[in-house]
């Protein structure tokens, strides 16, 4: 007598796994869509600006006010660090005041950015230390935004510290950029 039992058993299993794989797929299309639609990616992008960079910003969080919370780098690239820039121009005198120094910063970092081929809309993340921070980061907000591609600024991080490397310096700026492999 034949056992039909077992046939039996091993088609409802292969029913069963093939069921539990179905919904296991729809349970991970449900997640990753839930996942892509929590970050709001900016859709203003300058032609300059790498296609393996997006910005974005969690609806979950709080919209920060002038940089990204997160900015996400694929494929090939070069990731290029810049050091900190004082408010220093060339010929070696400090701005004269807190603005003057966060533009010449500003530009000193412009010059480097310039110096591998890349631009503002290249930079990922931003890293910014000021003096007297209630008083000048006014001031910083400003001179960033002329910089800056504020529809998908970079991530940043701002500290107020008590002073800087350099006597009478009230900013410094370093910088972290992507750009396409070379």
């Amino acid at each position: 007598m034949a056992d039909t039992s077992s046939s039996e058993d091993s088609q409802l299993f292969s029913t069963d796994i093939s069921r539990r794989r179905v919904v296991a797929g729809a349970v991970t299309l449900s997640i990753a869509g839930t996942i892509s639609s929590a970050f709001a990616q900016s859709t203003d992008r300058s032609p300059s600006m790498p296609d393996n960079l997006r910005f974005s910003n969690p609806d979950t969080m709080q919209k920060p006010p002038g940089y990204s919370h997160v900015v996400e780098v694929t494929g090939p690239g070069r990731t290029v660090y810049f050091a900190g820039q004082l408010g220093i121009d060339k010929s070696g005198k400090m701005g004269a005041n807190a603005r003057e120094q966060v533009e010449i910063a500003f530009e000193n970092v412009k010059a480097a950015l310039a110096s591998v081929g890349a631009t503002f809309d290249h930079v990922v993340k931003l890293n910014n230390y000021i003096v007297d921070i209630s008083t000048n980061i006014a001031h910083y907000r400003e001179v960033r935004d002329k910089y800056v591609n504020k529809a998908a600024p970079p991530a940043s991080t701002t500290i107020g510290v008590p002073q800087l490397a350099r006597p009478g310096a009230l900013f410094e700026v370093e910088a972290i950029a992507v750009l396409p492999p070379k």
